[in-house]
């Protein structure tokens, strides 16, 4: 096997909507102030006895029932989170047990914010190796768990959901995932963070964090279109950490994207989903028909690390 293909997508968020007034009548804050400096409208927040394995698991069976596969053909699982508060057995295990799927190596990945960009190359460069033919690779969080409620510069961002793909192993040169630009910069690593032990809360530092994304992204987004031979004005989409609009559209401004281009923005209604954000974007995007099969898309990630990973992929 020499390539690599998106087999299926799938997303899952709490039903409960947690609006922007409603969060006003919570901490010191307003409608209009967090747009101006979030763009953030509302948030999904799980129920208190809705797990992270229970996010993981509703979205994964999507994506499985998309690629047509049988539950025992996956080989490989990889759940993408930093807010599970359970640590053993994984939440990839617990999918595992739920899904039906017998004998897969199953592990967790905690790279913040990139982490389901990085479990998605993992997975990339095993099928590529032959370690497995199909592998379930899952961001899943349920960050209302590690939010400080009295925090208005923090609890203002956070919402909870899960996003999956199903990636399946080809004969020929094509690929449907592109070469990972990936790093750290540990000297940043007290930008995003969840500090204390086993109940953490999350913590970050904005305007560092915004100084980044808007400086040094566009130079490493760019580096991840030329690793997979295009230049920005050639892809169909990006999807990007739904960390902050402002973020988001800095990015596309400086990348020189065709007209045509679709742009995830769905942090506007869910919110900075850390490691979820990225496969939940991408799937609603191709679910509403917005990004086509065959459509080339940046996906890029940052957060806690502070670490990076983005790659382009073609969409099922």
């Amino acid at each position: 096997m020499s390539g690599v293909r998106i087999a299926g997508l799938g997303h899952h968020q709490p039903s409960r909507v947690l609006t922007n007034d409603e969060l006003a009548t919570m901490v010191e804050t307003d409608d209009e102030w967090i747009r101006r400096r979030t763009g953030i409208a509302t948030r999904r927040i799980a129920a208190p006895d809705e797990s992270v394995a229970d996010l993981a698991s509703a979205a994964a069976a999507k994506a499985l029932a998309a690629s047509g596969l049988d539950p025992a053909e996956i080989g490989q699982i990889t759940v993408a989170t930093c807010s599970a508060m359970d640590r053993c057995p994984s939440i990839a295990a617990q999918v595992a047990a739920r899904l039906g799927i017998p004998s897969a190596v199953a592990f967790d990945v905690n790279n913040g914010c990139a982490g389901f960009c990085t479990s998605l190359s993992l997975a990339d460069h095993s099928l590529r190796a032959g370690a497995a033919r199909h592998a379930l690779v899952i961001g899943a969080e349920k960050m209302s768990d590690v939010t400080d409620w009295t925090d208005r510069r923090s609890c203002i961002l956070l919402g909870d959901g899960a996003g999956a793909a199903v990636l399946s192993a080809t004969e020929g040169a094509g690929t449907g995932v592109g070469p990972v630009v990936w790093g750290s910069d540990p000297s940043r690593a007290s930008a995003v963070r969840l500090l204390g032990d086993w109940h953490p809360r999350f913590e970050q530092d904005g305007q560092a964090v915004f100084r980044w994304a808007t400086t040094e992204l566009p130079a490493l987004a760019e580096q991840a279109c030329r690793a997979a031979g295009l230049s920005p004005a050639e892809l169909d989409g990006v999807v990007t950490h739904q960390a902050n609009l402002r973020i988001i559209e800095s990015l596309v401004q400086k990348l020189g994207l065709s007209e045509d281009a679709v742009v995830a923005r769905d942090v506007v209604d869910s919110g900075n989903t850390s490691a979820a954000s990225v496969p939940l974007a991408l799937a609603k995007l191709v679910e509403r028909g917005e990004l086509r099969s065959g459509a080339r898309v940046l996906l890029f990630a940052f957060g806690g690390g502070l670490s990076w990973a983005g790659q382009v992929v073609t969409c099922p």
